[in-house]
């Protein structure tokens, strides 16, 4: 699907997932080229501005000892740490200052991958009569696909902006966009 400024509309909103130093190279769980979704990000966040659509952008922000960390027997070793550098935005992701901050894997007793998950994303989105939303970010397998399927089960349309994200691995990549195809969330392209 080719995207331009007037496929954005009303009851649309973009939704950034963990754009994070700690996701791109040179991070504490760096994700291949991760940092290339950046300038495809900042096209969409322009195209949002434009259209007078909300943007929305999701964080992990991990206390120490966080469940998920291998350390406490999950799968990751320490990553965005609550007001670490790595838990910091990309300096270059051109998020304007509108942008309403969704803040995640703060809980002590499990991970929370989606910005959906205990947030009230949905419900501030449903106030707002959002009904479409735009997805990019990192890690595509993990964050993105939950945040996704998530967004799905709340009922809302979904579009995974293809080039805005990078999996953890190439296979992973793969299986995720398969499960996003089955729940219905579409694939678009680049702006």
């Amino acid at each position: 699907m080719s995207v331009t400024p007037s496929s954005l509309q009303s009851g649309d909103a973009l939704l950034i997932v963990d754009v994070q130093l700690d996701f791109c190279p040179g991070g504490a769980l760096a994700i291949a080229a991760g940092d290339e979704v950046v300038p495809v990000l900042n096209r969409w966040i322009e195209l949002a501005r434009h259209a007078e659509i909300p943007v929305y952008a999701s964080r992990d922000w991990h206390p120490a000892g966080h469940p998920s960390f291998e350390a406490q027997g999950g799968p990751w070793p320490p990553h965005c740490l609550q007001d670490s550098d790595g838990a910091r935005f990309h300096p270059d992701l051109a998020l304007p200052e509108s942008t309403i901050k969704v803040t995640k894997g703060v809980r002590f007793d499990q991970d929370q991958n989606s910005a959906f998950d205990q947030t009230g994303l949905a419900q501030e989105l449903q106030r707002h009569d959002i009904s479409r939303i735009w997805v990019g970010g990192l890690a595509e397998e993990v964050c993105v696909a939950a945040t996704a399927l998530d967004a799905r089960r709340e009922g809302f349309e979904v579009y995974l902006i293809n080039d805005a994200t990078r999996p953890v691995t190439t296979a992973g990549g793969h299986e995720a966009r398969q499960r996003l195809m089955e729940a219905g969330v579409r694939m678009s392209a680049d702006a």
